[in-house]
């Protein structure tokens, strides 16, 4: 039975939003916990619903498709669940600028498909197609293409966010060169929406080239996979992203990607191959840009220096002993994703993420079962300097902690 304070904060959402956009909880609406739900269109009403969850002390998770909804730690004690999957707009393509303007609950592959007819790109290529801005944005959710272009927080030059008392606020602009002030675009980048609900955003563009070729090598050995990495990395073929695959089980694909003019792709790309002694293709592997794991599985990001790819590889060979890890990343940044089955053994999955932990390599869980969850802390261990200061953080930005409450590093 709804509680008095619900049906209160429904009465006053409704008089805020109108009717149509505020219902209860159903079992389809991803479990976190919540009784009510509020669909907004925008900054003014998400605005308007902040004021309310402020007014009647509700705790609130904002969602766009609710791809990575599961990501981090799960959300404690939540009320309220702000769906901006209708805030979905491209608002403004500067084609002359380099830059596009879209509204949070905007799919980024939507986006791309607006810029690219004037011959540009938003290169923060997904791996989940209904990656909207804002959860991208909160995750902090790259693919292959930042090797070379940047991550998120590299892209986003400007960005609106509402408070957790509805005030809204403005960083950035529309002007790819704006740097003045403190950079909050990167604050809110990779927060889970625990500082401030986002609801527009700015990105840079860049053109779309001419021409991509691929260059793979597949080999057995973890030593020879982060060798050829290493080959491309230090290449002048200047590659847009070098990336690896291994099944669980399998051999180890490395796979780098370059583009520009044709003839000249082409013939870097020949040269590059023959230095790796792999093969030139004109597609990527199906692989390409995709999560090692399933929306039901266990997925780990684990990182280590570049530098460090052989060691890291062949740390999680041994340390997975029996469990069938599948490995795929960013091998030129030395960022890699791991992919375990949802029937994997928790403890084991405990295991090896605080071994990882403990030699010193950087191993958050990105997903994972609640019976995975229950065994491991997904952000592990931090710095006791570092964690004050993102308190310190969260209690400016969100003083009562009624934004996505213990969702990310520390409980916060």
């Amino acid at each position: 039975m709804p509680t008095k304070t619900t049906e209160a904060a429904h009465d006053a959402l409704v008089a805020a939003l109108g009717p149509d956009h505020v219902r209860a909880a159903n079992d389809q609406d991803h479990g976190i916990g919540h009784s009510l739900v509020a669909a907004v269109e925008g900054t003014e009403q998400a605005a308007a619903a902040m004021k309310v969850a402020a007014e009647h002390q509700l705790r609130v998770v904002p969602k766009g498709s609710g791809s990575k909804l599961d990501w981090g730690a799960p959300p404690r004690d939540v009320d309220l669940l702000l769906d901006l999957s209708p805030a979905n707009e491209v608002v403004e393509h500067a084609a002359g600028d380099l830059v596009v303007h879209a509204l949070a609950g905007t799919p980024i592959a939507e986006i791309n498909r607006t810029v690219r007819s004037g011959g540009q790109q938003l290169a923060i290529d997904q791996p989940i197609d209904s990656a909207t801005v804002g959860g991208v944005i909160a995750t902090a959710n790259s693919g292959p293409c930042r090797h070379l272009f940047g991550g998120v927080r590299d892209l986003l030059i400007g960005i609106t966010v509402v408070l957790a008392d509805g005030t809204v606020t403005t960083a950035g602009g529309k002007v790819v060169k704006n740097v003045a002030g403190y950079d909050l675009c990167k604050l809110y980048t990779g927060s889970f929406g625990t500082l401030g609900v986002i609801t527009e955003a700015v990105f840079r563009l860049h053109p779309v080239a001419e021409e991509h070729r691929w260059i793979t090598v597949t080999t057995d050995d973890a030593a020879a996979a982060a060798a050829a990495a290493d080959t491309i990395r230090h290449s002048q073929a200047m590659p847009t992203a070098i990336e690896v695959d291994r099944p669980a089980g399998g051999p180890f694909t490395v796979c780098g990607q370059v583009e520009g003019r044709p003839s000249a792709t082409h013939a870097r790309a020949l040269e590059l191959a023959a230095e790796i002694g792999g093969d030139v293709v004109d597609q990527p592997p199906q692989w390409w840009g995709k999560h090692p794991f399933t929306p039901d599985g266990t997925g780990l990001r684990v990182g280590a220096e570049p530098t460090a790819m052989r060691d890291l590889l062949g740390a999680v060979e041994q340390l997975a002993g029996e469990l069938p890890v599948s490995v795929r990343g960013a091998i030129g940044l030395g960022v890699l994703h791991l992919g375990l089955p949802a029937d994997s053994d928790p403890t084991a999955i405990a295991r090896l993420t605080s071994r990882l932990r403990d030699r010193g390599d950087y191993a958050v869980l990105e997903r994972a079962p609640r019976e995975v969850l229950q065994a491991v802390d997904p952000w592990g261990p931090i710095g006791a300097g570092p964690l004050a200061l993102m308190r310190r953080t969260k209690d400016q930005f969100d003083p009562q902690h009624r934004l996505a409450p213990g969702r990310f590093v520390g409980g916060i």
